[in-house]
């Protein structure tokens, strides 16, 4: 009864390590694209742009890792930039 196949356990530890690194990337980019909107909220065009960058590159990174789908990401990225490219013609 408490005998398992061997590549189950190994799938299983497999998996809870992909969970807690998919979590991790989730929160970070949750985390900077928060400081991005906090960034356009304000009246400083630099720090908005800054943080657009870095947003971009934790999104694409994400992506990548397979965290999230390309098309989500794209949205994301494009109602950023929209936000600031706003921000920088008012």
């Amino acid at each position: 009864m408490a005998t398992r196949h061997k590549s189950a356990v190994k799938r299983h530890r497999q998996n809870l390590k992909r969970q807690e690194r998919n979590t991790a990337i989730r929160t970070r980019v949750r985390h900077i694209i928060r400081e991005t909107r906090a960034a356009i909220g304000g009246t400083d065009v630099e720090t908005a742009e800054q943080q657009l960058r870095t947003a971009i590159k934790a999104l694409t990174k994400a992506v990548s890792k397979g965290v999230l789908h390309r098309n989500s990401a794209s949205r994301r990225i494009s109602r950023l930039s929209k936000q600031v490219a706003t921000l920088k013609a008012s």
